[in-house]
């Protein structure tokens, strides 16, 4: 064990020795760094007094003018050329004999322009030595090229030749031999074993080894690591077991579901299998901001629930990739792993032309599909070219899905959303052995209005590609089965809500979606309702008794205008509250570049102002419109302080904001006024539920929240909050991967009927 400090030891005092000997020669080298300090010297006095002259007339283009000058200096004693190059490192000017030598472009040349600094370096070429020194110049603070002064250097070499010519092969043998022998001692004796150390750490973090397999040295030098990071070992595997079993514990029972049920619960379920996301948005994008990127983490509840399933699996989440920096990110394969702070899943990015994704997704998705399936009375817009952009598309993503699943055995595909209505068949069709659900997060409309749609056939079809079709109310799936059985040759199941096509069965169910409930704040940590609402209003420049809040996309889905009206109605009737009640609208700009949307948002920052030039007073005004993209926490201040949670959507699949509102109020108080055309009025009872075109109604509705008991919130809030800690985002993810693992297939009969397609459409 000694053996090692004995020979490192040794090693560096035989190496200090070795070194020791190059001082005998310190009076030659201080020779030459005087002589090449001297010739640096004359080659920046020389440069910075062209400077002075070549500026003016590179900056006039005046080409003939400074190849004179050059020539004139080119002449000078150990002077081997001048040379001025622009900013792309052409040449402007340049004596005769660097033409050649200017081709290769050294280094210093162009660190000259990349670095805006001065350059001053010796080099050898096949001539002998040189010096460079090459000077920036700029014009009014701008970089408009650089001076390129090149000097024979040789005559240094010439004057000390004779000293290193018997000294040379030695001191080259000897500074070789001290490396050399450094860097093996260093790398056998110290960096070896560090990297198997940090190799192995990495690989207990993941779970893949034991901590009984130590890969640490046990010698004397790195003996107290070793013992140390075994320690520290074992405390990890026997945290990670512990919350293990908790979590198999609550498995087990009826608890709420956490990021640990879930990740447990898709391990036991995926098996040997390994999952895959598609979805439209990505869970972490890249941006340039100044000169740096940053990553952005969306708002989104999607990533909320996925993200434990993927880390717990290492799985893989196909997006398309927007971010302006995105491409900078990924690897050769367009792939990259995240999270960032501790990569335990891929992220595999989609790339789509400007038009691809102007027709398939602001195009066919959000002018077609979007009004479609809401029932808010704008007309759906169909094109061809979006619809061909929309395949396009479908197709783009389809082609990196099955490159992903290229090496997985019967993997596991989860597509959200109306994006991808052709993306299941796709898969399918390469993939018969893959299990395919597609969550749609909108309404499914009657069978009668989706007949408006000229490729409804194609997307149906699509559709049912997939194993699993899954919904967030039953509504929604019914109108489905309705539309399929309306529009396609099949078989459907109605006590099962299955649909059989082509020898493939899909299943049809509900799913409602959440958000995540969140631990209740400490006591030192959480203010009252009652200050944060002085803040913010105070924040806002109003004064105020009572609040309420609204927070939406800009959609006309929402029924923000509806809202705003309502608010005027309430006013009216009530001029009490005139002066005391202010509602705060945070409505983030979407989808502007369309008509609509943008049409839309103009019109609710007019109905706001109209409104508040009617009732507003010098410290006061009903509406407060906050045109922004706000952050979870900003918002959720909003949601804590404020009395009421206005959701009035005209035709909503689920509407989280409901949910959001819910789950941020620890103190159980406020009250939640809910259209009832949203899919969560199906789950919360204990909403006041409206209908939001009837503006007089939702007007008394605001009175009734404002005016009710305390208790009678409380109660009502309780309930709630009960039923969205219960069926939290977690528990919608588990039992959509759940119920798709339990999906049967039969990969043999699939695989014999696709082949007996294939071989009559060949006859």
């Amino acid at each position: 064990m000694r053996l090692l400090s004995v020979r490192l030891i040794f090693s560096l005092i035989l190496a200090i020795t070795l070194v020791s000997l190059l001082f005998s020669y310190n009076q030659v080298l201080e020779e030459k760094r005087s002589l090449r300090t001297d010739l640096e010297h004359r080659a920046a006095v020389l440069a910075e007094s062209l400077a002075g002259n070549v500026g003016p007339h590179l900056e006039n283009g005046s080409i003939k003018k400074l190849q004179g000058i050059v020539e004139q200096f080119s002449n000078r004693e150990r002077l081997a050329g001048v040379a001025i190059l622009d900013t792309k490192l052409e040449p402007v000017a340049q004596s005769v004999g660097l033409a050649q030598w200017m081709q290769s472009q050294p280094s210093a040349v162009a660190q000259g322009i990349a670095q805006n600094q001065i350059q001053s370096v010796f080099v050898r070429t096949t001539n002998g030595r040189l010096h460079v020194y090459v000077l920036p110049l700029h014009r009014d603070g701008e970089l408009v090229g650089e001076l390129v002064i090149v000097h024979d250097a040789s005559y240094i070499d010439a004057q000390i030749a004779h000293v290193w010519r018997d000294t040379f092969l030695r001191v080259l043998v000897q500074v070789f031999l001290i490396v050399l022998i450094t860097v093996l001692i260093v790398r056998w004796s110290i960096a070896g074993p560090i990297a198997r150390a940090a190799q192995w750490m990495r690989a207990l973090r993941a779970g893949k080894v034991a901590p009984s397999s130590v890969a640490i040295s046990e010698s004397d030098l790195l003996r107290p690591l070793t013992r140390e990071m075994t320690s520290i070992a074992e405390s990890l595997a026997a945290a990670r077991l512990a919350a293990e079993r908790e979590a198999k514990l609550r498995e087990a029972s009826e608890s709420s579901w956490t990021a640990e049920r879930l990740s447990v619960h898709v391990r036991s379920k995926l098996g040997h299998s390994q999952l895959f996301v598609v979805s439209n948005r990505e869970p972490f994008s890249h941006v340039h901001q100044g000169k740096s990127v940053q990553v952005i983490v969306p708002a989104s509840g999607l990533v909320t629930a996925l993200e434990p399933v993927l880390c717990a699996c290492d799985g893989t989440w196909i997006a398309h990739g927007n971010g302006d920096a995105d491409r900078e990110t990924v690897d050769s394969h367009d792939r990259l792993r995240v999270p960032p702070e501790e990569p335990k899943y891929t992220l595999r990015r989609v790339w789509l032309t400007k038009e691809e994704e102007e027709g398939y997704y602001y195009g066919f998705s959000n002018e077609g599909i979007w009004p479609l399936c809401h029932i808010a009375h704008t007309r759906p817009i169909f094109r061809d070219a979006d619809f061909e952009h929309y395949r396009q598309a479908n197709q783009k993503f389809a082609k990196a899905v099955l490159e992903e699943m290229a090496n997985t055995e019967r993997p596991v595909l989860l597509v959200q959303d109306y994006h991808f209505a052709l993306l299941p068949r796709l898969i399918k069709k390469q993939r018969p052995d893959a299990r395919v659900a597609i969550f749609w997060h909108i309404p499914w409309p009657s069978s009668e209005s989706f007949e408006i749609c000229p490729w409804q056939r194609e997307l149906l079809d699509g559709l049912l590609g997939a194993d699993l079709v899954g919904f967030h109310i039953q509504s929604h799936y019914t109108n489905f089965l309705q539309t399929v059985d309306r529009t396609l040759e099949c078989r459907i199941d109605w006590e099962h809500f299955t649909v059989n096509r082509e020898g493939h069965s899909t299943l049809v169910k509900p799913f409602p979606i959440s958000v995540e409930f969140p631990d209740p704040p400490s006591a030192t940590t959480d203010n009252s309702p009652y200050e944060d609402r002085v803040t913010l209003l105070r924040e806002l420049g109003v004064e105020a008794l009572f609040l309420g809040v609204g927070v939406d996309r800009v959609d006309y889905t929402k029924g923000i205008l509806e809202r705003l009206l309502a608010i005027e109605r309430m006013l009216e009737k009530n001029p009490t509250y005139q002066g005391k009640f202010t509602f705060v609208q945070i409505g983030s700009p979407s989808r502007t570049h369309i008509k609509r949307y943008h049409d839309l948002l103009a019109a609710v920052e007019a109905e706001a102002e109209r409104i508040n030039w009617r009732f507003q007073t010098a410290k006061w005004k009903p509406i407060v419109f906050l045109k922004r993209h706000c952050s979870h926490n900003e918002i959720s201040r909003y949601y804590r302080a404020a009395d009421l949670c206005l959701v009035t959507s005209l035709h909503d699949g689920m509407n989280l904001v409901a949910k959001e509102f819910i789950a941020a109020r620890h103190d159980e108080q406020g009250v939640l006024i809910l259209s009832r055309f949203t899919g969560a009025a199906r789950e919360l009872r204990d909403a006041l539920m409206v209908n939001p075109y009837d503006i007089e109604h939702t007007a008394d509705a605001i009175r009734v929240a404002l005016e009710m008991h305390s208790d009678e919130r409380t109660a009502r809030m309780q309930r709630l909050r009960k039923q969205v800690k219960e069926q939290n985002i977690y528990r919608w993810a588990g039992s959509l991967i759940g119920e798709l693992c339990g999906v049967r297939l039969d990969v043999s009969d699939r695989t014999q009927i696709t082949d007996r397609a294939t071989a009559s459409a060949a006859r």
